[in-house]
């Protein structure tokens, strides 16, 4: 059951919880939500899980009354986008590993920032790391295995090791209409080979779930062909 708590209660002064990350952090588990499915910024809190981080209406009254410069964004597109993300992150990411981070990506921070809590990554900037964040989204994959194709070089599946792709299984459409949203900048379709671009187009009338289809198929022909490799060579 939710529960509405007083905050005069919690603290005995508003000078108790200042607006440093720290203290917002801790006010959201005072009152019951679970900071691992949410994303924090100064200005805005970002909810990944609505289920899993339990910040219901109730909570987000109690919040605003402590921190009413602070917006919780509902967003039911950017959780489907955290949804995407996790399923290539949560096989990837090792605890408390540190991660180098792409410099001025907005919804790159947002999908990682949670990451420090979940797994007490350290996310770096500059450096050494163990993991490098790639932001190699969807389309831009689909549209490099394409062109590779259609260039007659084979796959261009450009995963590599070592590095981690938050945005790898996200379309583009998903990512600028939440960016669109929130007031942020957009993001640019990298490919440039029109066959491939006029080829995706084409697909995105017929079967519009195709993308996501063109990546396993990629992945599953990679697979098969680093075996046979590996078999090959211990002959």
């Amino acid at each position: 059951m939710d529960l509405i708590f007083d905050v005069s209660g919690i603290a005995d002064s508003e000078d108790e919880f200042s607006t440093s990350k720290k203290d917002v952090l801790k006010f959201l588990k005072i009152i019951g939500v679970d900071s691992r499915f949410i994303s924090y910024t100064p200005n805005k809190i970002y909810i990944n899980n609505l289920r899993f981080s339990k910040f219901s209406r109730k909570r987000q009254a109690t919040f605003n009354k402590q921190y009413p410069e602070i917006e919780v964004v509902r967003s039911s597109l950017f959780q489907k986008i955290c949804s995407k993300s996790s399923k290539h992150l949560a096989l990837e990411i090792k605890p408390n590993s540190s991660i180098l981070m792409p410099k001025d990506n907005f919804i790159v921070e947002l999908l990682m920032e949670p990451y420090t809590r979940k797994y007490g990554v350290k996310l770096v900037y500059e450096g050494e790391s163990d993991l490098i964040v790639n932001p190699l989204i969807l389309d831009d994959q689909v549209n490099d295995i394409f062109e590779g194709i259609f260039d007659g070089v084979g796959l261009n599946f450009n995963i590599k090791s070592g590095e981690i792709y938050p945005l790898i299984n996200v379309p583009l459409d998903w990512i600028n209409s939440f960016l669109e949203m929130d007031g942020q900048k957009l993001i640019e379709n990298k490919n440039k080979n029109e066959l491939a671009i006029s080829f995706s187009r084409f697909l995105e009338d017929v079967a519009p779930q195709y993308k996501e289809n063109v990546v396993k198929a990629a992945e599953f022909i990679e697979k098969k062909s680093a075996d046979k490799t590996n078999y090959l060579e211990a002959e």
